[in-house]
């Protein structure tokens, strides 16, 4: 019997690209937390023109984080965030 294997490919605007299994992914950390208002109604627009879940959504934005993080380090935080990190 042949499994079937789903990928799931996502381009950012900056040209960053990955792809991941979602096969392979196992979801069992749940992860809460509160957010504006305003951040909820952007996903849920972002959710209802991709035709995806509002988690989906979710899930691809943090994998996009935390692979641009690994590439450009505290830098990445810093250039978002427009200052350094003290200390």
């Amino acid at each position: 019997m042949r499994s079937e294997t789903r990928s799931q490919q996502v381009v950012t605007g900056k040209g960053l690209f990955f792809s991941y299994n979602r096969s392979i992914m196992k979801k069992n950390a749940p992860l809460a937390f509160r957010i504006p208002g305003e951040l909820k109604k952007s996903l849920e627009q972002i959710a209802n023109r991709e035709a995806r879940s509002i988690s989906q959504i979710c899930e691809i934005f943090l994998m996009i984080g935390t692979e641009a993080y690994g590439k450009e380090g505290p830098k990445y935080i810093q250039r978002h965030l427009g200052h350094s990190k003290e200390g």
